[in-house]
Order: structure tokens, then C-alpha cells, then sequence
């Protein structure tokens, strides 16, 4: 029953959130260990600024490119590259991609097994055989708050999946959540990535794995996070992008100790599926699965009635957050939230890549997801090939 007064809280050993903090945290970071592996995005302009205050501080900076969303090839390539250059900590400045990538790199470059026997799902899934380097974080998109948890979610394409290699010891030695950093987003990437945090703040607040303290991130984060990405898309506003930057951080916390949800279940089976941006593949999925799932708690016989009224009451709270926001009803909330994102831009999944003769796949392979644990209640193969046709 969600809400238990009862649990345990893990998180990144230093947590420093603000403007400016990014830069602030230069001679700290400078201290993990050097050689140190900078990883970053495609073409590193966004970590410039990061390479030059290494080398002035004297760090000795190897840099890995993340030109697309981690694969055991890219990461097997970066693996090699930090042991041939005997790497002591990594540091990842970029989005979600980038930070699982760094993330998963810091885990691998001391372990002696193939990336595979780590791997959820796919793989053997065996815990690490040694302790990561020293790993810092810094995210330049709000959205997937992989700052603060302890996965990295990895492609697998000849599984078609994405899936996540898990270690406690992989939360980051630092988080630095600068807002300044995701100053001036291009408008798709702050909608796809938006969504994703506003998700990773409904799923935890719902899950039957909810827990007092991630209740309190979850309640402070949702409204804000629909908020400040209504605020965004009609232009741009400091105030806003630190808000989104508060709600990410507020997801990745919460997800990582309360879980997660359908959404991500299928995402996870979606992106391998389709290639398609994860954010955007949770932001089309959303207002689907939250219907879903309501629906789903109202008919279930397997919850308590006190346990039904307390999701309903959940999932009221959610509809009041999100048409506050859009400026409707609560009863139509979750419609409304489906056509302002189309209205934004936001593909569905067709767009995204799926087809229609894939849906049963999908739904079959979504329903062994680590994140599926946390759905407040199970839902039927039937009803993910329902949500899947509807968010097409």
C-alpha cells in the first residue's frame, strides 16, 4: 500500500542544486581522481567550459563522446578507452543519455565480467564484482534525474530492449543540478525531456512503492513541473527552467526509491523498439496510462477498498495538479494534457516509430519490466495493447 511509513532512502553521496553550483563545484570535481574521463555529448560544446577549468586546475581530461543513446558497443568502446588510459574517476556533463553512459562507464572500467552478465532482463544480471570509480554528475537537460540513481539504461539491439545495468554503488559520488545549464533548450527537447520529469514525479506518487518521504518530493514537484513546462513552451524564463531543473531532480530521488511505473515499462521496450527519444516516448505514453490505471484501480479485486480509495484519491490529486496547469477541468485532465502536447509538437507513438503489427510485442515484453513492479495495480496485456493504440 503506497505511503509506507516504513523504508529506506538512497541517494547520491553530495547533492548540490542551484544557479551557478556547476561552476562552484569545479575544484571538487578536480579531486575525484585524474586521469579523469569527461563525458559528453555529441559535439562537447556544452562541456567546454568544464574541459578548460579541468585542465587550468591541472586534472589530466580524456574525453568520450555519447553521440547517441548508450549501446554496449559505445559502451564496450569507452570501457577500452578508459583502461588504456588507466582512468580514475568520470564525470559526465549532458543529458540523460550522457549521464548513463558516464554512469555505466564508471561501474565497467573495474569490473572483470562482459557488460552482459551485469545487465537486467537480457543479461545474467549479477552484481558488480568490484566498486566503481568515482563518478560526478551534471545534467544539462531536466528530465531524467539519472543525477540521483543508482541504473543506467542501456540498448541492447539484439535484443531489441533497453534495459538497465543496477548497482547501490552506482549513485554518484556528486550530483550538480545547475539550472543555468538547460538555459535555452531548443522547445522539443525541453518538451519530451519535461515530460519525462513530470512523469518520474506522477509514477513514484502512484506506485505501490510510495513512501512518506517520496510522497512529499512527488506532492511539492508535480504542479510545478506542469507549471513551469506550460510556462516554457510559450517562451523562455529562468524562473522556469529552475523549477523543471527542482522537479528532475524530484523524480530522479523519488523513482529511485519508490519506482516506477507502465509508462517507463513500456518505454523501456518502446525505445529499443523504435529508436525513438525516450522522453518523448513517456510524455506520448502518459495521459494513456494514466487513464489506464485509474480505470484499472476502480475495477481491480485484487486491492483492499481502503487501498482503491487511497490510489483514488491519488490519482484525484493528479488530475487537480495537471488542470491547474492547463487551465481545465480536473475531469478532463488527463485528455487535455494528450492534445496539449500534440499541440506542442509532441509525436505519438506512430511518429515515435512504432507499428501497428508490433503492439502485441510490445505489451508482452513491457510486462517483465522492473519498472511494471511498481504499477499501482497489474494491468492485462490487453490493456497495454489498448493504451499502445490509443497513444499511436
Amino acid at each position: 500500500m503506497p505511503s509506507s511509513s516504513i523504508f529506506q532512502f538512497m541517494t547520491a553521496a553530495s547533492i548540490q542544486f542551484g544557479r551557478n553550483e556547476a561552476v562552484k563545484a569545479v575544484p571538487a570535481i578536480a579531486e575525484l581522481g585524474s586521469p579523469l574521463l569527461l563525458v559528453h555529448g555529441q559535439d562537447g560544446k556544452r562541456a567546454g567550459w568544464l574541459l578548460e577549468a579541468l585542465m587550468e586546475r591541472g586534472v589530466e581530461v580524456v574525453c568520450f563522446s555519447v553521440p547517441r543513446e548508450p549501446d554496449i558497443a559505445l559502451i564496450e568502446e569507452g570501457v577500452s578507452r578508459a583502461r588504456a588510459t588507466r582512468i580514475r574517476s568520470v564525470v559526465a556533463i549532458g543529458g540523460g543519455a550522457v549521464i548513463d553512459a558516464g554512469k555505466a562507464l564508471a561501474a565497467l572500467v573495474p569490473a572483470t565480467r562482459p557488460v552482459l552478465d551485469h545487465l537486467e532482463v537480457v543479461g545474467k544480471g549479477l552484481p558488480l564484482e568490484k566498486d566503481p570509480l568515482p563518478f560526478a554528475a551534471l545534467p544539462t537537460t531536466a528530465g531524467t534525474g539519472a543525477e540521483v540513481t543508482k541504473n543506467a539504461v542501456l540498448t541492447v539491439p539484439e535484443a531489441a530492449r533497453k534495459v538497465s545495468l543496477r548497482d547501490p554503488r552506482m549513485l554518484p559520488a556528486m550530483a550538480i543540478v545547475d539550472p543555468a545549464l538547460t538555459d535555452g533548450l531548443p522547445r522539443a527537447i525541453t518538451l519530451a525531456s519535461g515530460l519525462d520529469a513530470v512523469t518520474q514525479v506522477i509514477e513514484p506518487y502512484l506506485s505501490c512503492k510510495a513512501n512518506i518521504l517520496t510522497d512529499l518530493l512527488c506532492r511539492d514537484a508535480i504542479a510545478k513541473g506542469m507549471q513551469a513546462l506550460v510556462q516554457l513552451m510559450a517562451g523562455e524564463a529562468k524562473e522556469a527552467r529552475d523549477a523543471m531543473a527542482w522537479t528532475s531532480l524530484c523524480g530522479g530521488l523519488a523513482l529511485a526509491n519508490a519506482g516506477l511505473g507502465a509508462v517507463h515499462g513500456l518505454a523501456g521496450v518502446l525505445g529499443g523498439e523504435t529508436g525513438g527519444a525516450h522522453g518523448a516516448l513517456c510524455g506520448a505514453l502518459l495521459p494513456h496510462v494514466l487513464k489506464a490505471n485509474e480505470k484499472a484501480v476502480m475495477a481491480s479485486d485484487e486491492i483492499s477498498e481502503a487501498e482503491c480509495q487511497n490510489l483514488l484519491i491519488r490519482f484525484t490529486d493528479v488530475r487537480n495538479w495537471i488542470s491547474g496547469a492547463l487551465g481545465c477541468s480536473a475531469d478532463q485532465a488527463f485528455d487535455q494534457l494528450a492534445n496539449w502536447s500534440r499541440a506542442n509538437a509532441l509525436p505519438g507513438l506512430g511518429g515515435l516509430g512504432l507499428e501497428v503489427a508490433r503492439i502485441p510485442y510490445v505489451a508482452e515484453a513491457s510486462a517483465t519490466s522492473s519498472s511494471m513492479k511498481g504499477n499501482p495495480v497489474a494491468l492485462s496485456r490487453a490493456e497495454l495493447e489498448s493504451v499502445l493504440h490509443v497513444a499511436l
